[in-house]
Formats: structure tokens, sequence, C-alpha cells
């Protein structure tokens, strides 16, 4: 789950990491009188909202107001902004980047840090980031700070500075299960270094562990909130393809080979491994709300049934007939009787990926 920046400075501070000091507000009539310069910044689950004007100062309570009613309201990348975090204007001396991410490579957690911060680090050579892999038995080790140091250009006391960000950040990483805790920037200050944005993504199934966290309602959209209710692992895309798999690994296989054909796919539902008619027709229900030009369903019977899932498959369209077609790649334990049901829907069924791809390109307007 993805969290707002107020709420990642939060975990941040709990967890030894400074942050300036703010508050978050949703009116303009909510901010609170200050002196010299405040930084007013949109609370928006997407990147880059600097660049669209979602981040502004201001040096009085007049102007302040002014500018958080610009603000609230504001639609950055399709995001409304609800809420504004208010901090005062921090004095920075030098920028940096930091982040720990799950490095699903060598299955560990990996150290990210650049002396270009601010900026995207996908933008930064990748001879100007320190990359390293972090032993979760045996966590940081003063060795990596030190090569973190050196490879920064930091003196003794910065590095002695900077490798307290990183226990912290690591501290905070493992304890809260991230999949990504991110300083961009990471700023040093007369008074030291300081997390002056945050991002932080928390593993979606250790949320029972984390209760005391808010939900974040926004990250998904209706369907997306909809499916999950449900107990159906669904994410809506941009393409104009529904793709129904069973299993994550086939699912992200399907939207690789819809790619090779020229189609974009505009969902990705997992049935996982039922064959339960009921949980086919609530997939079905769900899908036929996206956005889209046609279904493509694609399943392999190993535990799952064939024939099962077919007629799940017809039990939700008859229940709620479909605006589009649907084309079906079926394989596996009882493949033949699940074509069969399926040809007697209407619904053109193929035995290859490549063959059910194309025809789902094909039906969907594409090549």
């Amino acid at each position: 789950m993805k969290l707002y920046e107020y709420m990642a400075k939060d975990i941040f501070r709990k967890h030894g990491i400074p942050v300036p000091e703010g508050y978050v507000i949703e009116r303009p009539d909510e901010i609170r009188p200050f002196e010299g310069e405040i930084v007013l910044k949109s609370q928006v689950l997407i990147g880059g909202r600097g660049k669209a004007g979602g981040i502004k100062f201001a040096s009085s309570m007049d102007e302040a107001k002014k500018v958080a009613e610009q603000l609230l309201g504001m639609d950055i990348k399709g995001y409304k902004v609800k809420k504004l975090l208010i901090e005062p204007k921090i004095k920075i001396l030098k920028e940096y980047y930091m982040s720990i991410i799950v490095d699903r490579s060598s299955r560990e957690a990996m150290l990210i840090a650049s002396a270009e911060g601010g900026v995207e680090i996908e933008s930064v050579p990748d001879e100007k980031i320190f990359k390293r892999t972090i032993n979760p038995l045996i966590g940081v080790q003063p060795n990596v700070v030190r090569a973190l140091g050196y490879f920064l250009g930091l003196d003794k006391e910065q590095t002695k500075g900077i490798g307290k960000f990183v226990y912290a950040l690591w501290d905070a990483f493992t304890k809260m299960d991230a999949d990504l805790a991110e300083i961009n920037p990471l700023v040093l200050t007369p008074e030291g270094f300081m997390a002056a944005d945050a991002k932080f993504i928390i593993n979606d199934d250790s949320m029972f562990r984390h209760r005391d966290i808010e939900l974040v309602e926004e990250e998904y959209t209706p369907l997306e909130r909809e499916a999950r209710e449900k107990g159906i692992a669904f994410v809506q895309l941009d393409g104009n393809i529904g793709v129904i798999a069973n299993g994550a690994g086939l699912t992200m296989a399907t939207l690789d080979v819809l790619s090779l054909y020229g189609g974009k796919a505009g969902t990705f539902l997992d049935l996982g491994g039922t064959d339960d008619p009921e949980k086919v027709s609530q997939a079905f229900g769900i899908i036929g709300e996206a956005p889209i030009d046609v279904v493509f369903l694609n399943i392999f019977g190993g535990i799952t049934k064939c024939d099962t899932v077919a007629k799940g498959v017809v039990q939700a369209i008859e229940k709620k007939p479909l605006k589009v077609p649907i084309v079906a790649r079926i394989k596996g334990v009882n493949e033949e009787e699940g074509k069969e049901i399926l040809k007697n829907a209407g619904i053109s069924a193929f035995s290859t990926l490549e063959d059910a791809a194309k025809e789902a390109v094909k039906q969907g307007g594409g090549a």
C-alpha cells in the first residue's frame, strides 16, 4: 500500500529519521500562524507533483491561504488534491537520493543512493548511483556505510551522519514490512541530514500487522476496491484488452504476449487457483465494468479444471451479458470439455497462447 508523504514522514519520525516539523490541512483556514517562509505540498500518490505545480511556497498568511485555495481540489495526473502538508522552508546545502527497495533478482533488500538528489533516480547515470544489497539476517554493516560515504564524497562526520540515516531507514523498512522506503531529496542542512521528502510502500500482505496505519483508499480505483472486498486480485491498466488468467505468473506472461503482438492490457485479473463458478462469475462481473473492448481469458488447468472455469464463465455472462467479445485460451485438465462449453456459448476458444493473443488483439482493434 502506498502512503502519502505525511504518513511516510510519521513512520520516519518514529524510527529516528529527522524530518521537518509539519502538519496536514484540508481547508485554507487551518493554516497556523508562522514566521519566515513555508512550503505547501499537495498530498497525492503520484510523482512529479512539483513539476505539475503541486508544491508552492508562501511568506505570509494571506499568500498561504491563496496558495492553499489553488492547490486544494487541483487535479494532478488524475489524482485530486484533498490534503496539503505544511512545513517550514528548509535551508538546503546539498541534495542527495537514498532508498531501500526489495531487489527481486538477488532476493534481498538493496540500498540505493546518489549525490544527484531531487531528480528521478531513473534519469541519473548508472555510474553515479551507489547500489549495495543487504543481507536480511545481518542488516546494514559499517563497511557499507563507509563505502557509501566514500562514494558520495562525504567527510568523516558527514559519513557518520548519513550512517545514522541508513540504519534508521533499514529499521523502518524491516519493521514496517516495506517494499520501498525512499527519501528524495535527502538534504544536508546546517544542522545535519534531513528527509525533505518521503515515499513509503508497505507490502499489502502484511497490513494485518499494521492496523494503526490509515488505509489509503485513493490508491485504488472503485473497481479495484470492489475486487479487494471480494478477495480478487485485480489491477486496472491503461489498455483496452481485459485480461483474466489463473495465477499471477500466467497473467503477467499474458500481458507480455499481448504486447508482443501489438495489444495493450486494460486489466490484470488473477483468478488464482480457484475453479469456483461463483468466483469466476464475480470476476467477470468486475471486468465487465472496466472500459475495455475485448476480454482475453487465459486458463491453464492444473489444479484448476478447465470445464469448471468454463461453466463459471457461461454462468457469468448469462447472469450479466458482456458488451464486448470474449477470446479464450484454455489448456490442461478437462480441456476439451471446457472448449466445448465455451464454443456452445459463442466464445472463441484456442489451445495456444499465441493464437488466442493474436485474436484478442484483432478483436480489440489492434494489429
